[in-house]
């Protein structure tokens, strides 16, 4: 009966992990509606008269996008998104489905195995409710290698 609950309750879980990440934020039409005018801005701009063609150049340039951290990628709700399951130093409202990730160097010496564990716990444990993050296509291979990174340090 426990294992049953266990399974139910990791399901829902899942389940949940699963519609949230599927469902657009609030915010994705305001963030559609910048991206639009940053696209527009830069038309505007070539359509002026080339007076001060170097200053305007550094204005239409669109801003970078910053590259995220692994404690960053591990702490976003919308893409690593660990604290969902886990429960990790520094982390506000952790999970409790998944182990503590606490004494990772002991636990996984060999980083490949972490790695492995990240990409897709399936491989190791077929019944794990664990999101299989890099056949999904929930995080790049660079962004699992910064999860790795930084998951290792814990």
């Amino acid at each position: 009966m426990r294992k049953l609950f266990r399974i139910l309750a990791m399901s829902v879980a899942v389940s949940a992990l699963t519609l949230s990440a599927a469902i657009p934020s609030a915010f994705a039409a305001d963030e559609k509606k910048d991206a639009a005018k940053a696209d527009a801005a830069p038309k505007a701009a070539d359509a002026a008269p080339k007076a001060d063609a170097a200053p305007k150049a550094d204005a239409a340039k669109p801003a970078e996008k910053k590259e995220l951290t692994g404690k960053e990628l591990a702490f976003d709700r919308s893409l690593g998104n660990c604290l969902a399951c886990h429960m990790i130093a520094g982390g506000e409202l952790p999970g409790n489905i998944g182990p503590p990730l606490i004494g990772m160097a002991a636990r996984f010496p060999d980083k490949a195995k972490l790695r492995a564990q990240i990409y897709d716990a399936r491989v190791a444990n077929p019944d794990t409710i664990m999101i299989p993050f890099g056949p999904m296509g929930v995080l790049t291979d660079a962004e699992i290698d910064k999860v790795v990174d930084f998951i290792s340090t814990l």
